[in-house]
C-alpha cells in the first residue's frame, strides 16, 4: 500500500452509505464471461472459423470494451452493442454473417448469468458492510434482463437495499444522474455516499460528477507510484473494510 494511500484512509469520513458496481467489483465479469464464451464457443463449433478459442475470446473481448464505451457516451444502442461485438470477430475471418452474430449473442447472454464466480473477499466485504448495517445499492449498466440474474444465480441479490441499472434510471455511468437516482432512492445526501468501482471512467469519474466521494478497485493495481484523481485506491476488496 502506497504512502498516499494511507494518508487518504487516514481522512476517511463517516459515510452512511454505500453504493457498488456489479461486474468486476463484485461479480467476476471477465472469469465468468470467459467460462460462458468458451461453452458457446464450443456448442457452436465456432473452432471452424478460428485457430483455437484464444484468438476468438482476444478478438471479441478488445472490441467489447470499445462498444461498451460508446454505448455509455450513448453513442450506438443496446442492440447493437449486442449484435456487433459477435458480429465483429467473425467478420474477422471473413465470415459476414449477421444471423449467426445474433444466434451466438443471444446464447451467450443465456448463459452467461448462470455463472457464478465472485470476486476475492467479496462475500466477506459485504458480510461485514450489512452487519454494520449500510445500506447497500448497486449502480450498473449491465442489462436489466442479464444483470438481476447474475445476483440470483450468486445468490447475493438479497445483501442490497437497492438495485439501479441504467435502463431504469434513465441514464448511464458516467451521467450523474444515475447517481443522483440513487442518492435519491436512499434519501441520501452525496456526502454520505461512497462509490466502489473497477471502471475509472464509469464508477470514479461519475461519482466525482456526482459529488460522491469513490473507492477505484482496478483490476491491475498500479505498481509505480501514479495517482489517479480519486478518493481512496485498493487492491483488494478486504481495504474497503479500513475505510470504512
Amino acid at each position: 500500500m502506497s504512502y498516499w494511500h494511507i494518508q487518504k484512509l487516514a481522512h476517511s469520513k463517516n459515510y452512511k452509505y454505500v453504493f457498488l458496481d456489479l461486474d468486476d467489483t463484485i461479480w467476476d465479469f471477465h472469469a465468468n464471461a470467459r467460462l460462458a464464451m468458451k461453452d458457446m464457443f464450443d456448442n457452436r463449433g465456432l473452432i471452424r472459423y478460428f485457430e483455437n478459442f484464444d484468438q476468438f475470446f482476444d478478438i471479441y473481448a478488445k472490441r467489447n470494451i470499445e462498444l461498451w464505451e460508446l454505448y455509455g457516451k450513448g453513442e450506438i444502442t443496446k442492440e447493437y452493442l449486442s449484435i456487433e461485438r459477435f458480429r465483429y470477430p467473425l467478420s474477422k475471418m471473413g465470415v459476414n454473417d449477421e444471423e449467426l452474430a445474433e444466434q451466438i449473442g443471444q446464447q451467450y447472454l443465456d448463459n452467461l448469468p448462470t455463472q457464478t464466480a465472485l470476486m476475492p473477499h467479496a462475500i466477506e466485504l459485504l458480510d461485514y458492510l450489512t452487519e454494520k448495517k449500510y445500506p447497500l445499492t448497486i449502480i450498473s449498466n449491465g442489462f436489466v434482463e442479464v444483470q438481476y440474474r447474475k445476483m440470483r444465480s450468486s445468490n447475493i441479490e438479497h445483501y442490497f437495499n437497492h438495485i439501479v441499472l441504467s435502463e431504469a434510471a434513465g441514464a448511464l455511468k458516467p451521467d450523474k444522474r444515475i447517481f443522483e437516482y440513487a442518492l435519491e432512492l436512499n434519501g441520501a445526501k452525496p456526502s454520505e455516499a461512497i462509490m466502489i468501482g473497477d471502471s475509472y471512467a464509469a464508477d470514479i469519474v461519475g461519482a466525482i460528477n456526482a459529488g460522491i466521494d469513490q473507492v477505484y478497485y482496478p483490476l491491475h493495481y498500479p505498481e509505480n507510484d501514479e495517482k489517479p484523481e480519486c478518493t481512496y485506491m485498493i487492491g483488494t476488496l478486504k481495504e474497503v473494510i479500513a475505510i470504512l
